[in-house]
């Protein structure tokens, strides 16, 4: 029933405004909505009652029953929901003799799930579950059923498949997705082949992760008249099995993309396709879609030709065993490898030349036993292997986009979805830019193309250097982030003013969109679609949902390998500085935590200096800055939070230094000092506890 309670202040809403919004629905704890509406000002706030099956983070559409009069908060009910975040949900089953109800583990207030006895799937009283919605009719509870029951002993498990549910990620295919995908047939026809390119006798290759289940790329080299090489960049021609519209599509197209957490994959289309039918794997004629190149001997490029091809993979090679021929300069197909690394090289010499940026981020993976818990972590590096592959697919991918850009109809561009990286905002950028000019390196601002330059400077002047870790993290947090769009704006950061994302239908849905409109063309039958753009949304808003569950499930990780050394200290570096602490990556794991403002009270009041990207001691001056090495000490590691605490060592030294500039006598223990209250009220803690000893190292007691 409604909540038919009138506020006397709220005065209602004139006729325009009554007419039906789209928005996200947010619900906080305490179990008041609010739909975010884009372009609107301020949120419209949903009372429960009003939420008509709505659930968090749910696309719904809201009626305006009422406007805010003095507050300003217009008040609404939802008219109907658009499309869920979620339906299947991690919690617990309660049964009784006659029905059971699902509770959910969420912070966000839900109601309970009414489960059929018959659809519990073997689960029992308390068990922990993963349970589906089905049917959810207005004004009563939602149904649903058993899909998995979780093993209460693997922790992991239900820590990732927690992680992906929340950020709208499906866990499992439905039947009929499943039913057909099993359904299209091994046997490629004769007929198809006929229709396309025969690459099947090129000498033709596949680098991938050691680990790798799906490969979604090849390459191939030829030698052609004139001294001149065909070199051909073959991508799974995905579209051939997942046709528009079908129940396959439509999956793919809701999950939008692969999500690629520590311990598994999960995928955005069934194995079947991703690891069987379109994976180019060796020995196998595989269906493909390519962009075959006529290079110079000096590696220029002098015609593209783009079509679907049929190909047969002669090896498939790991990125180690590829740098392993680099390095060596001997192994299986060498002169083919070290001809397309120096055609990389070249390529890549030439892109930062021209305004490419060249950031490198560190990527860490984990080594995981056979339980899934981390036994080590290991920095992946981007080597020459690495970069042979991205210097091809890079090529492919704008000679892709460069090729639809020049399509017209009706004199018009056609609706393609392009990957745009905008140019740095000016405002953001200066604070970076005066951080950096403490460390002497100087940006030329007038032009896009003159920062670009700027940046490509800085990051060659700090390789090596102790600042080189914090200036690029800072440097690529300024920038702008890349979204799918039909608006062509170019790409900055890759310095290309056509590119797009054809490289990867596996695991990318913008790149199957991109195989088919490609084809329309290369056909002549354009069908302009006109919801292209709503669909590039739906796929960069999945994109960032993707990387924030990876972002959490390595925390995960990592609050679990530090679990092994609470109470050791390391080397780490400052990598975020915030008014409520200082965040500190250890060196030697890559692992980040947090140093507590209230741990510092000790020895000053620090305050947040933004510009500076510091805390700074009141009466010290002592300053803890992005950049800056630190000992600290790991003293909390908490799974449930994905959070670890540090607590920072201070040295004999510091302290004396410290003490003095506060007027202090450096002889006096830290515990004769006046007590202050922290913040929250009440007396500090004492830093000298069981273990410390007065003017030493402050309470810690090392881990043997």
């Amino acid at each position: 029933m409604k909540n038919k309670r009138k506020d006397k202040n709220k005065k209602k809403a004139p006729a325009d405004a009554a007419h039906l919004l789209t928005g996200r629905l947010d619900v906080t704890r305490s179990g008041m909505g609010f739909v975010i509406v884009e372009g609107r000002d301020q949120d419209i706030l949903v009372r429960p009652a009003d939420f008509n099956t709505a659930l968090h983070g749910d696309t719904v559409r809201v009626r305006v029953v009422s406007e805010g009069g003095r507050s300003g908060r217009a008040q609404g009910e939802v008219a109907d929901v658009v499309d869920r975040k979620q339906m299947e949900f991690l919690g617990h089953v309660e049964i009784s003799a006659s029905f059971a109800f699902f509770i959910a583990a969420s912070d966000k207030p839900m109601p309970d799930i009414y489960v059929p006895l018959g659809k519990l799937n073997g689960a029992v009283n308390n068990d922990k579950v993963i349970v589906r919605i089905t049917e959810w009719e207005k004004n009563k509870k939602p149904q649903g059923e058993v899909v998995q029951i979780m093993d209460k002993s693997d922790a992991n498990d239900q820590a990732m498949k927690e992680i992906l549910l929340e950020a709208g990620f499906p866990i499992f295919f439905p039947e009929n997705v499943l039913e057909e995908s099993e359904r299209l047939p091994d046997l490629i026809p004769a007929a198809e082949i006929a229709k396309r390119r025969d690459m099947r006798e090129v000498l033709t290759v596949t680098i991938d992760p050691v680990d790798a289940k799906d490969f979604d790329d090849a390459i191939s080299i030829r030698p052609i008249d004139k001294g001149e090489l065909e070199i051909g960049v073959h991508i799974a021609d995905v579209g051939y099995y997942v046709e528009p519209e079908t129940t396959l599509d439509k999956e793919a197209f809701t999950r939008a993309t692969s999500v690629y957490l520590p311990d598994r994959v999960n995928p955005m289309l069934p194995e079947r396709i991703s690891n069987e039918l379109c994976s180019l794997r060796p020995h196998e004629d595989k269906l493909t879609f390519s962009a075959i190149f006529r290079m110079t001997a000096k590696g220029e490029v002098k015609d593209v030709w783009l079509g679907r091809t049929v190909i047969h993979s002669n090896h498939r090679f790991t990125y180690e065993e590829v740098q392993e021929i680099i390095e060596q300069k001997t192994g299986l197909y060498q002169p083919e490898i070290e001809l397309l690394n120096e055609f990389a090289q070249r390529m890549r010499k030439q892109r930062f030349k021209k305004g490419a940026i060249n950031f490198s981020s560190t990527e860490v993976r984990f080594k995981l036993d056979e339980k899934g818990k981390p036994v080590g972590i290991m920095v992946k590096e981007s080597k020459e292997s690495h970069q042979l592959v991205e210097e091809f697919m890079l090529l492919a991918n704008r000679a892709v986009a460069e090729f639809v850009s020049k399509i017209k109809v009706n004199k018009k561009p056609i609706p393609f979805p392009y990957r745009v990286h905008d140019t740095p905002d000016k405002e953001k950028l200066m604070p970076f830019i005066e951080f950096a000019k403490k460390y002497g390196h100087v940006f030329d601002v007038q032009t896009p193309q003159a920062i670009a330059k700027s940046f490509n400077q800085m990051l060659q002047d700090v390789q090596g250097k102790p600042e080189q870790h914090v200036l690029e993290q800072l440097g690529i947090r300024t920038m702008a982030k890349a979204i799918y769009t039909t608006e062509n704006i170019g790409h900055y950061g890759l310095g290309f003013e056509h590119y797009c994302h054809f490289t990867s239908p596996i695991r990318r849905y913008p790149d199957v969109m991109v195989h088919r409109i490609l084809q329309d063309c290369l056909d002549g039958k354009i069908e302009v679609d006109k919801k292209l753009e709503s669909k590039c949304k739906q796929s960069s808003e999945r994109e960032r949902a993707a990387m924030e569950s990876e972002r959490a499930a390595n925390k995960y990780k990592q609050v679990e390998y530090m679990q092994n050394y609470l109470g050791d200290e390391f080397e780490g570096v400052i990598s975020g500085v915030a008014s409520f602490g200082f965040f500190v990556e250890t060196v030697e794991h890559k692992c980040e935590g947090l140093v507590s403002i209230n741990n510092l009270l000790e020895y000053d009041d620090f305050r947040h200096v933004e510009s500076d990207y510091a805390l700074v001691g009141r009466r010290s001056g002592r300053q803890f800055r992005m950049g800056d090495k630190v000992t600290i000490k790991v003293v909390a590691a908490n799974l449930t939070k994905r959070q670890l605490d540090y607590e920072w060592v201070i040295t004999v030294a510091e302290k004396n230094a410290i003490l003095s500039e506060v007027g202090t006598d450096p002889g006096v223990g830290m515990e004769d000092r006046p007590k202050r209250a922290h913040p929250g009220g009440g007396a500090r803690r004492k830093q000298g506890s069981p273990g410390g000893k007065p003017g030493g190292k402050p309470g810690r007691k090392k881990k043997k």
